[in-house]
């Protein structure tokens, strides 16, 4: 299979290697300084693209991506709010197609399934609370994380008692904290911690006056989302549309 690099940073290095390893060619990699790349034959030759970049940019790479008639699979997050509809237009509508996933790790993927169906239980079980906190790098520039809000979600689609998700408090690379923006008990609470270089830890707590149940995953590297994004570039290459983990794993 033949792969674009958009990004090229520390995951976009990782993915390249193991993209190699397991016999995928790199035909194009696009960086900053080398934006006039998506008009070159040799990206239009990807058969995929593995995006990896910032909020601020993310959805106008798709646009260039898929105007060289290329896929796209991303692990950018932050972008959804302002361009969720029109991605969606493009994908089910337009012909394009996107891999778009707020955590590509296989154990993330795993534990999102344990996440719903621990909520699915807790639905009737009323006199239990429940919250989150992600914990992230300091290079990290939006909060709550992609997949932070993705576990939210699916809480939330379980449990009668939440309407929505809200921010909650904000502890700084530089060790202060930001009060919570909402206090309103019908939300569910994501709280977030910016500190060193984490790769990523996501816990659910579940809590009652009697005792309290936790759930935690913790990402050692950025190892298993680099091997996740080229599985979901062999999955995309021979699919269409709007595709997510949940396309890729039937648990």
């Amino acid at each position: 299979m033949k792969i674009a690099l958009i990004g090229y940073g520390k995951m976009g290095h990782m993915i390249e290697n193991i993209a190699k390893d397991r016999g995928h060619e790199i035909v194009s990699i696009i960086d900053i300084d080398n934006q006039e790349d998506f008009e070159s034959e040799a990206f239009a030759s990807a058969d995929v693209a593995i995006e990896f970049t910032a909020p601020h940019v993310a959805y106008g790479n798709y646009l260039r991506a898929w105007k060289a008639g290329v896929k796209v699979v991303s692990g950018s997050t932050g972008w959804l709010k302002d361009h969720g509809e029109d991605v969606r237009r493009a994908c089910n509508e337009e012909g394009h197609t996107l891999f778009w996933a707020s955590n590509f790790s296989i154990g993330v993927a795993i534990f999102s399934a344990v996440n719903k169906y621990l909520a699915k239980i807790m639905n009737g079980f009323t006199q239990y609370d429940v919250e989150e906190t992600e914990t992230h790098h300091i290079h990290k520039l939006d909060h709550p994380s992609g997949t932070g809000i993705t576990l939210a979600e699916q809480i939330v689609e379980q449990l009668d008692r939440k309407t929505d998700w809200q921010v909650g408090w904000v502890k700084n690379p530089d060790g202060s904290v930001t009060p919570a923006e909402g206090t309103d008990k019908q939300k569910l609470t994501i709280n977030s911690i910016r500190e060193g270089e984490v790769p990523g830890i996501h816990s659910i707590k579940y809590c009652s006056e009697a005792d309290e149940i936790t759930i935690t995953h913790d990402a050692h590297s950025r190892v298993g989302f680099a091997l996740g994004a080229v599985l979901a570039a062999e999955y995309t290459a021979a699919h269409n549309g709007l595709l997510t983990i949940d396309d890729m794993f039937h648990f």
